[in-house]
């Protein structure tokens, strides 16, 4: 159970953001015995592979905060994050972490498969609230937003290795976020099309 709200956790962060989750599993399994990554996965903590996950962080970190360059970069991040995110459960799902001393065996593609549905999910969810920010903003929430995701990425990445029972707290508060964005871009819809009906009866 909690092997898959580990696996679950990442992969729901590479859906947002998909260097932050590999990139933490790397730091953390390099630097410190939060995280024990399996033999099949212990490339993530390989320096090369640290340096260029920081790289394409950089630059995703900074594409995702400029308004309309923003949604170009998730139309190119509907392959990558569901890899990334496929990646990220594969791998943590099969570690040894603070509370998980012997992961079970879940088979080789199952876990992958399951990142990928879950990080695809999460990106959807992320790449239609933006344009609803966007505009209800003018572009002024697109840096906001782009860091509020990323710090929930990285502490539900963070939770995920080390308190993965939160990671449930995570899903849900960014679903009820979603639905009520979903409901004010409704609301204001609404509101306009009344205030153009009453400026053609004036």
């Amino acid at each position: 159970m909690l092997e898959a709200l580990t696996g679950t956790g990442l992969a729901a962060s590479a859906g947002l953001n998909a260097y932050i989750p590999l990139l933490t599993m790397g730091l953390l399994a390099r630097y410190t015995d939060l995280i024990e990554l399996p033999s099949g996965w212990s490339w993530l903590g390989n320096g090369w592979v640290i340096t260029i996950l920081a790289l394409l962080l950089a630059v995703e970190f900074f594409a995702d905060k400029i308004p309309m360059v923003d949604s170009v970069n998730d139309v190119v991040q509907t392959v990558v994050r569901p890899t990334a995110g496929g990646l990220a459960f594969g791998a943590g799902s099969s570690s040894e972490t603070v509370l998980v001393t012997d992961p079970g065996e879940t088979g080789q593609w199952m876990p992958v498969v399951a990142g990928v549905l879950i990080a695809l999910g999460m990106h959807g969810i992320k790449a239609a609230a933006r344009p609803v920010i966007n505009a209800g903003t003018a572009g002024v929430g697109a840096p906001v937003a782009s860091t509020a995701e990323d710090f929930t990425s990285v502490s539900m990445s963070v939770v995920a290795i080390v308190m993965p029972f939160l990671v449930l707290v995570f899903l849900v508060a960014i679903v009820f976020t979603f639905v009520w964005l979903v409901r004010r871009r409704r609301e204001r819809k609404r509101e306009r099309q009344a205030a153009r009906a009453a400026g053609f009866r004036v």
